[in-house]
């Protein structure tokens, strides 16, 4: 699809066009096609099922109603951020102040929106025709044009002098994939650095797989998860204004809010394994948080090297799924098999830590069968004090910020 044809599903066919492809089920695109290339362009009915089937993928991302009201480009729709999250970071951003903000490198503009929702008015870059095209489009069709300005260019040529804050979020894949390289990024991560240190507040999205040495001194560091999944690392430059600073690492936890912030403790010990065990949150392992979950929890870990937690009583927390263990046992398939065949156990959720083997694996060995059996278990493949071995147990209920069950 190119700007031309793009501009054809703005059109009022376009726009009624789209409304008809809403109704194609999936694997009905081809008979659909035909059909519709009787009435409209054929480059215009393969852009509207292209947005159609971009659409549904989206409503992840963007929530059932709203995805069918967004504009989107292949691309686009991988690297834009999820709404909640978008709406996490603009919402910090207005909490500190920022009334004008420079989007570098916007994309289909989802950080854009997000931050003129939080009523602050936006400058969006990005060099690419099409993508500035749909971010200008999805500002209009989520009713902040007004607060959005979308332009052209090269985003190492724009001035940002004069804004309150810079947002940038480079670009972290190339046509062979993702880069984990910061300095392969595009711009690369040391020129975002340069710019955040000369606005007066700014935000880097980056990968969350970020080496911590990495991370500048003066930056803030917050790694952010949706529903139980790392998404990104943003790193804040707020100098002076609260809530955050040089050095501080946090991880908060979407669509809740909740945050967990480092206070520089040593690592916990390690320990026998209690009647329960806490798999900490992704972003809390990524911001090498571990050691704050246990002391919250009053626990240890089962192995120097391994992020479980475990303690002898139960501690709600929301930045942990804990389980209540009932074995503990050297690592072995017939004796699990056995085990799990005696107390009529048919589904298994298999996790693992520290241990080679890929749950696929394990559960094709263990040849369970669902229908015949009608318990459930969770089993965890890891290391306790430095030996292989199982553990077994069921969730308990999850819990809210208030620490008690959600």
């Amino acid at each position: 699809m190119d700007v031309e044809v793009f501009a054809g599903l703005l059109s009022d066919e376009g726009q009624t066009l789209l409304a008809e492809v809403r109704e194609v089920a999936p694997g009905q695109e081809l008979a659909a096609a035909t059909r519709l290339r009787q009435r409209y362009a054929p480059e215009l009915v393969a852009a509207a099922l292209t947005q159609h089937r971009l659409r549904s993928r989206a409503e992840a991302k963007f929530g059932p109603r709203e995805a069918h009201t967004w504009y989107f480009t292949p691309d686009g729709l991988e690297q834009a951020t999820r709404a909640g999250v978008a709406g996490h970071r603009a919402r910090r951003f207005h909490r500190l102040g920022v009334r004008s903000a420079v989007d570098l490198g916007c994309g289909i503009g989802a950080d854009a929106v997000a931050l003129a929702r939080a009523g602050i008015r936006v400058l969006a870059v990005d060099r690419d025709p099409l993508t500035c095209a749909v971010a200008r489009a999805n500002a209009a069709a989520l009713g902040v044009a007004e607060r959005v300005e979308v332009r052209c260019a090269d985003v190492t040529e724009v001035a940002t002098d004069g804004f309150d804050a810079v947002f940038a979020d480079p670009a972290r894949r190339t046509g062979r994939g993702r880069v984990f390289d910061p300095e392969a990024y595009s711009p690369p991560l040391s020129w975002a650095v340069e710019t955040a240190r000369a606005a007066p507040l700014a935000a880097l999205k980056v990968a969350p797989g970020i080496p911590h040495e990495a991370v500048p001194d003066e930056a803030e560091a917050e790694w952010v998860s949706w529903q139980g999944d790392v998404k990104e690392a943003v790193l804040w430059f707020t100098g002076a204004h609260p809530g955050g600073g040089p050095g501080a690492v946090r991880a908060t936890l979407l669509p809740a809010g909740d945050t967990l912030t480092g206070q520089g403790l040593p690592d916990p010990e390690a320990g026998p394994v209690g009647r329960y065990l806490y798999e900490p949150d992704g972003a809390v392992v990524r911001a090498h948080l571990v050691a704050e979950l246990a002391a919250r929890l009053a626990g240890r870990l089962i192995d120097p090297t391994i992020a479980y937690v475990t303690t002898d009583a139960p501690h709600p927390t929301p930045f942990a799924t804990g389980y209540e263990i009932t074995d503990v046992l050297p690592f072995n398939v017939k004796r699990l098999r056995a085990l799990l065949r005696e107390r009529g156990v048919g589904v298994v959720t298999v996790k693992k830590r520290g241990s080679a083997v890929e749950p696929e694996e394990l559960r094709r060995k263990l040849k369970l069968d669902p229908k015949a059996a009608r318990g459930s278990c969770t089993v965890f493949l890891t290391r306790v004090a430095g030996a292989p071995s199982m553990l077994l147990g069921q969730p308990l209920p999850r819990a809210g910020a208030d620490g008690l069950p959600a």
